[in-house]
């Protein structure tokens, strides 16, 4: 039985319903969630083995089988990102623990964030487009909730902007499945590759493929990222982390499935198109990260970088290229979380957000500022940490299949995310201190632990490349080979009776 496929959707979003329960006590909330995120870990983890030794694995909802029921599939690349969510929302909790004002904590933000997390495990497991949108709006409708979390006027613009970007490419995400729906009759992820592969991606399919480029390009912040750096910079720093760390990369995860699977035979037009939108983000990306004296849409425009940065494997379209690709996933997640809750404390702790109204501060917080040289150096993509290893697959990959102008614009975004950062930390960390010992306010050692956690991590991912790369490769492998997947979906089932 594969129902351990399930388990990472049902457990966040049922202790999500426990907490609204749990409203009066904040302690039993802390407490319940705790339990989850660590029940959450185990299964992850679980299912990730579980993978590597029976392959795919298939659950279908009900006892109908593919292609007419509901479905959740699980492959490598799909576990390895369960897994990573687990981990990286369970240290931003646990970091939101100590770092959340009361007021936050009582307008139900424990039970919307495990609502996100939900939605995001959902995206990642199921095995049809429909139950793909559903996933998305259940982790859309929590982050509608979080991102006003705070209730500031600027805050509140950038959530309006943020929820009318989303609703506007969740119609579109509807209209495009309608087309695909009337076009080739399923809507189950394997059996829509072998129709397509059948019928051939004629003008009118491309055209189907390009509208859900548009939608998850607007989802994950592929070149349409204008209303990234503000929804991602205003709100409370364990929701920005959660943003950065998470919601993205459930759009480019989305791009990978469906543009490995299902639109991948007419890739002068797809292809072509992901790697110009992607070298014109990281361009777009670069500029705005050197541009802002912010330290909150600084980093929010890294992650714009990164975005793009991860799309070049997609472009380049070969199993190299998909390998750093997935493994610079998994490190974004990390180093994405880390860099906003390590922004959150500076705010936090000097009540500015501009670099030049901050200076000194490794003096007064040594283990902050260490740990933020680390995320720039991680983030750079400096060995030996976590960041390295899937710039170097991805420069395999381009180089591999001839693609040198995406490689040069890949590691000339390396050197604008370093510029970026090490402006940060010379600005803000070297130089006199601005703030007396009068003045110091106490950095709570609880909100160090996950900090110091997501940075052993990332030191660790690079460090034990080699415990990782027998999953990613065959996450890889099963990206540059689609039958793989299709086979593991429909087994013997003929996908036309």
């Amino acid at each position: 039985m594969n129902n351990i496929l399930v388990l990472p959707m049902v457990i966040p979003l049922l202790t999500g319903f426990v907490l609204f329960f749990l409203r009066p006590s904040v302690r039993a909330q802390k407490l319940v969630a705790s339990l989850s995120i660590l029940s959450l870990i185990a299964v992850s983890v679980r299912m990730l083995l579980k993978i590597r030794d029976a392959g795919i694995l298939r659950l279908d909802f009900g006892g109908w089988k593919p292609p007419f029921g509901i479905l959740f599939v699980g492959d490598s690349f799909a576990a390895l990102l369960v897994l990573t969510t687990s981990i990286v929302s369970g240290l931003i909790l646990f970091y939101a623990f100590a770092a959340t004002e009361r007021r936050h904590e009582n307008m139900f933000f424990y039970p919307f964030s495990f609502f996100l997390v939900a939605g995001v495990n959902g995206s990642l497991l199921t095995g049809d487009l429909f139950n793909l949108f559903v996933c998305f709006e259940v982790m859309l409708l929590a982050s509608y909730v979080l991102v006003t979390l705070g209730g500031g006027k600027s805050q509140l613009a950038e959530s309006m902007k943020y929820v009318a970007i989303n609703v506007v490419a969740s119609w579109f995400f509807l209209v495009a499945l309608a087309f695909l729906y009337g076009t080739i009759g399923t809507l189950n992820m394997a059996h829509i590759s072998v129709r397509v592969a059948e019928a051939g991606q004629g003008p009118l399919l491309s055209a189907i493929a390009v509208i859900f480029l548009i939608v998850f390009a607007l989802k994950a912040g592929l070149l349409l990222y204008f209303w990234l750096p503000g929804s991602y910079s205003s709100p409370p720093a364990p929701v920005a982390a959660l943003f950065a760390a998470l919601l993205t990369k459930v759009g480019v995860y989305a791009m990978f499935r469906v543009f490995t699977l299902i639109f991948y035979h007419d890739s002068s037009i797809t292809h072509g198109l992901i790697g110009a939108m992607a070298v014109l983000t990281l361009a777009g990306g670069s500029l705005g990260a050197v541009a802002y004296k912010d330290i909150r849409v600084i980093a929010s425009y890294n992650v714009v970088i990164a975005v793009g940065f991860m799309m070049l494997g997609l472009a380049v379209f070969n199993e190299a290229a998909f390998r750093g690709s997935v493994y610079y996933l998994i490190h974004d997640m990390v180093i994405k979380a880390l860099l906003f809750l390590a922004v959150g404390s500076m705010i936090l702790l000097t009540g500015e957000s501009r670099i030049d109204r901050m200076s000194g501060l490794i003096r007064n917080y040594p283990l902050l500022g260490w740990l933020f040289f680390i995320t720039m150096l991680s983030l750079a993509g400096i060995p030996p940490f976590s960041g390295f290893i899937g710039k170097v697959y991805t420069g395999l990959g381009a180089v591999e299949g001839g693609n040198y102008w995406l490689l040069l614009a890949g590691f000339l975004s390396s050197l604008f995310v370093l510029y970026s950062l090490l402006r940060i930390f010379m600005n803000c960390f070297w130089g006199e201190t601005t703030i007396t010992r009068e003045e110091q306010r106490p950095l709570n050692k609880k909100k160090l632990i996950p900090l110091s956690l997501l940075g052993a991590l990332t030191l660790a991912i690079g460090v034990g490349t080699q415990v990782l790369a027998p999953f990613v490769a065959d996450a890889a492998h099963v990206l540059a080979n689609p039958e793989i997947y299709i086979e593991a979906v429909l087994g013997e089932v003929q996908p036309d009776e």
